[in-house]
């Protein structure tokens, strides 16, 4: 016995944007998760979630990277949300975004 599909191709294969559009939660968990998709972007979290203060030239220190690769990484985290940069005089002064991080914790904790 033949199992039964959609009648017509407009149900199986909409196109309308409320089908196809996933959901802001998922879209929210892609941008934070990409941040942390490269070893080093997910190194400097873990550097800046060990520290209460603000970190300044000390990231370069920690890495095997050049300033300008930290930069590169710094600004991905700094759009994604979680890290906060504050200038302080010539520095920088980096330091997790503890609402985003929770809210990171809390989507993956859904997956």
């Amino acid at each position: 016995m033949p199992v039964p599909g959609p009648k017509s191709k407009s149900e199986c294969c909409r196109s309308d944007a409320a089908v196809m559009r996933p959901d802001d939660a998922a879209e929210e968990l892609a941008k934070l998760a990409w941040a942390l998709a490269h070893p080093a972007r997910a190194r400097i979290v873990q550097l800046l979630v060990s520290r209460d203060t603000c970190i300044c030239g000390e990231i370069v220190d920690k890495l095997p990277l050049a300033q300008s690769t930290v930069s590169q990484h710094l600004k991905i985290l700094k759009e994604s949300g979680l890290v906060q940069g504050e200038v302080d005089g010539p520095k920088v002064c980096y330091r997790i975004d503890q609402g985003n991080l929770r809210q990171l914790k809390k989507l993956i904790a859904k997956l």
